[in-house]
């Protein structure tokens, strides 16, 4: 029965909610929370949704977008009606590590725009790359003639993606 009255008294708590990055406050965060999930949404009804004037708002917004906590905004496109329903990541091993090599590598990424994501990691392969494509026809175009052909590629490794679990580019604020 004790156990039982321990038990009932307990309340529960949410988690603390954690202090805002330097730089921000809560309210900047809010707005931050608000555009992530709605980019075009009026200074108007953001003002409303984070309890501020317009005024107060949009100089807000200016000066997130000046201090590089808002690096822009962008349309998500849906890739299956633009024939790039499948996504493949690519392990690339470079045939030597040199800053040299690197560098020519990241350049010649660069410029190519298949290649929606690469990064360079720490581990059994020196580069992650994601790409979209058609279908597995145009992914073995794709590695033939673009991926083969960047420079120092010694080795790749690729892993279709068979579903999508979550895919959001949403930071947790």
């Amino acid at each position: 029965m004790a156990s039982e009255r321990r038990k009932s008294s307990r309340k529960t708590t949410s988690p603390k909610e954690a202090p805002p990055p330097p730089g921000l406050d809560r309210i900047d965060q809010r707005i931050l929370r608000v555009l992530q999930g709605d980019g075009r949404i009026s200074n108007l009804k953001l003002a409303q949704t984070v309890h501020l004037s317009p005024t107060a708002v949009l100089e807000r917004v200016k000066r997130l977008t000046r201090e590089g906590f808002i690096l822009g905004y962008e349309a998500r496109l849906n890739p299956v009606k633009l024939g790039a329903g499948m996504m493949v990541f690519i392990e690339v091993v470079l045939d030597r590590m040199t800053p040299d090599v690197f560098n020519t590598f990241n350049a010649a990424v660069q410029a190519r725009p298949e290649i929606l994501e690469c990064h360079l990691v720490a581990g059994g392969f020196d580069y992650l790359i994601k790409v979209r494509v058609a279908d597995m026809s145009a992914y073995r175009e794709l590695i033939g003639s673009i991926i083969w052909a960047l420079p120092g590629v010694r080795e790749t490794h690729t892993y279709a993606v068979m579903e999508e679990v979550k895919n959001t580019a949403h930071l947790p604020l």
